[in-house]
């Protein structure tokens, strides 16, 4: 159980990331606020108390234990970009370079160009496979480490998703996390609508995995599934549910804010709720 400090702690960290997010993508003109918005919580309870990613990257002599995190759905870049911020990974005034020319942070993530990034990501359906090869990697070299990947729920209609599943449990690959962002919205509105993905831990389940579902904006909740799943001796998949656009009312559970940058009256509105 957290304590009341830290809970308050995250707290505050999620307002500045929001807030982050917020700014970066009216700065850029262009971006995905909704599935950003909505992970804040999740990872903001990762990168401060879960993962074990130190914050001076490989010039860390224990930089190869190192737990891994791959952001599958990779448009929600200022989300990971942000609480990089906030670990102190990169510097908060580089986030205004967001998707500029020639800045580091490009529209979907890069390992290339700074630290923290895992993996190149965007293409979506990818990311949960990359994290079956990497965390078999790590079983092969006996590292301790965990393996976390955050995917989006639209994304689970991509079939390589689930050959991922089958894979994952064929290979008994027991320090592999997913974190799904069940916030059923996806670029063309609902994802019932667009293509169900029906009672999604039954199916999960039904490939071997250990499941569980959360409130994705309830601290506790997030750090005792995180804590048990890296316990379980199965893959482990924390359904979180969440609001896509969480914190801001006019983006709030709205499929429109997906991939779009708010104006100037909107950006004021928004930082005014982030308080």
């Amino acid at each position: 159980m957290l304590s009341a400090q830290e809970i308050e702690n995250f707290r505050k960290s999620a307002l500045r990331a929001r807030r982050n997010i917020i700014k970066m993508i009216h700065s850029a003109k262009s971006g995905h606020p909704g599935g950003s918005l909505s992970g804040v919580d999740i990872l903001t309870v990762l990168y401060q108390k879960c993962l074990n990613i130190p914050k001076d990257w490989d010039k860390n002599s224990e930089f190869s234990k190192r737990d891994r995190f791959i952001l599958s759905k990779g448009h929600a870049s200022p989300l990971l970009y942000s609480i990089l911020a906030e670990k102190g990974i990169i510097n908060e005034a580089e986030l205004l370079s967001f998707r500029k020319f020639g800045s580091r942070l490009q529209g979907h993530p890069s390992k290339d160009y700074i630290n923290g990034i895992e993996a190149s990501t965007g293409s979506l359906g990818q990311g949960l496979s990359l994290g079956c090869g990497v965390a078999m990697g790590l079983k092969l070299d006996n590292n301790p480490a965990n393996v976390i990947v955050y995917l989006g729920d639209g994304e689970l209609q991509e079939g390589s998703c689930w050959e991922a599943f089958m894979q994952a449990s064929h290979r008994k690959l027991d320090n592999l996390i997913a974190i799904i962002d069940r916030n059923g919205l996806q670029i063309d509105g609902c994802t019932e609508n667009v293509m169900s993905l029906g009672n999604l831990s039954d199916k999960i389940s039904s490939f071997g995995w250990e499941v569980i579902e959360i409130n994705g904006h309830d601290y506790n909740e997030i750090y005792n599934a995180i804590e048990l799943a890296k316990k379980s001796e199965k893959p482990f998949a924390i359904i979180a549910k969440t609001i896509k656009g969480k914190g801001v009312s006019f983006m709030e559970n709205q499929a429109g804010w997906h991939g779009k940058a708010p104006n100037d009256e909107q950006l004021t509105q928004a930082l005014e709720e982030l308080k």
